[in-house]
């Protein structure tokens, strides 16, 4: 009796030996494969190492998946890309199982994640539903990256370039990253593409999705990516004592300041081209309605039918409302001061109130309807404040 347990303890403890050594000794070759030394020497001269973090970006219209790789100076710079062998459905999201489409969003990937069994030679899981999806009630499961160059719903390489990119997430594992993101887009988030699709039913999806597009375009940093009020949103910290929820409503938040002051310069810039790309002037079209996700987009568009509907709006929604051009020139000088009888101050406009409250920000004064400053040749002067000025006048 005492040998026989002893033979079934032998069995039991080859067996756990055998389970422990499995995920090694059972690894496919094919999942093992180091990357081309002309490529390793190619990220070394661009100041990369093999198992530095990565970031991936999916462009489906330009069918090209790109490796992001991080340097030494902390920032990401593009190690290579890939032309994508196939992807099904067309562009947009995926919403529901078995509609064929291939996701379009911001992804985790984690160590776990990753198959190297995969029967499309190796894959790895995008992570779909993602909480935004899964707060818009969308459905699916399965979605990879993967090879074979076959996609039901995926994004399908050729069997040499997923082992590449198999490789490039398995070296950042192994040197430290946690999870890497996978950034879908239906296109290149640039002015003239968006406003080719401006009347596509997807756009305001897509316009959230271009800022943390634009934001790492500005910084080479993937962004930090969080979900509240059932859309994406970037870079943000919630107050102290709040946190995101993905159907609730968003907290207070706010974003590093030199960041917003950079992508108030991107965004400008990306206004002024997509006037260009839509043939009108930028000075007749309203601010992107980017900014802001969703929210301030329901805003926007409130605000232009009421105006079509020439209704009377004192208001701009707060994402269109204008800057304050810089003042470069001295202040003019006061005009004599001639006695007068003392009379009751008039009554402040709500519009004066706000223009007062733009120009104090920056250090100014909102001129009167009849300003009367003149310079030392007697003309008179000009006041960067009047144009902001006349736009809250026509408001009223």
């Amino acid at each position: 009796m005492v040998p026989h347990l002893a033979r079934i303890a032998v069995i039991v403890s080859a067996l756990a030996l055998a389970g422990c050594n499995e995920t090694l000794e059972d690894i496919s070759p094919k999942a093992e494969k180091k990357l081309p030394p002309s490529l390793v020497q190619s990220m070394r001269a661009k100041g990369m190492t093999t198992t530095a973090p990565i970031m991936l970006r999916i462009f489906k219209e330009e069918g090209v998946l790109e490796v992001w790789k991080q340097k030494d100076t902390g920032r990401y710079a593009m190690a290579t890309s890939y032309d994508i062998c196939k992807w099904s459905g067309k562009l947009g999201p995926k919403f529901t199982e078995g509609d064929r489409q291939a996701p379009e969003g911001f992804y985790d990937i984690k160590p776990w994640q990753m198959n190297p069994k995969s029967s499309y030679h190796l894959a790895f899981n995008m992570g779909y539903p993602n909480n935004f999806d899964r707060a818009h009630g969308r459905t699916g499961s399965n979605l990879m990256v993967h090879g074979a160059c076959s996609s039901a719903g995926c994004y399908s390489m050729s069997d040499e370039q997923v082992e590449q990119i198999y490789a490039f997430a398995r070296d950042a594992f192994r040197g430290g990253q946690e999870a890497f993101q996978v950034q879908a887009f239906p296109f290149r988030m640039t002015a003239e593409n968006m406003a080719r699709y401006q009347q596509d039913p997807n756009y305001q999806f897509w316009t959230m999705l271009k800022e943390g597009y634009d934001h790492f375009e500005i910084t080479k940093v993937p962004p930090k990516v969080d979900v509240c009020g059932r859309r994406y949103v970037f870079n943000s910290i919630p107050q102290e004592g709040s946190s995101f929820s993905p159907n609730a409503s968003c907290p207070a938040m706010a974003q590093p300041a030199r960041l917003q002051t950079a992508y108030q310069s991107y965004q400008l810039k990306y206004d002024a081209a997509f006037s260009a790309a839509l043939g009108e002037p930028s000075s007749r079209r309203a601010p992107s309605p980017s900014i802001g996700g969703f929210r301030e987009a329901t805003q926007v568009a409130d605000w232009s039918r009421r105006r079509a509907r020439g209704e009377r709006v004192t208001r701009l929604p707060p994402n269109m409302q204008p800057e304050t051009p810089p003042v470069t020139a001295p202040p003019p000088r006061p005009a004599p001061q001639v006695a007068a009888a003392p009379q009751s101050a008039p009554a402040t406009s709500l519009a004066e109130e706000q223009a007062n409250s733009v120009a104090d920000a920056a250090g100014t004064a909102v001129p009167a309807e009849n300003p009367q400053p003149a310079n030392a040749e007697g003309g008179e002067k000009k006041n960067p404040l009047r144009k902001l000025w006349g736009m809250f006048k026509r408001d009223q």
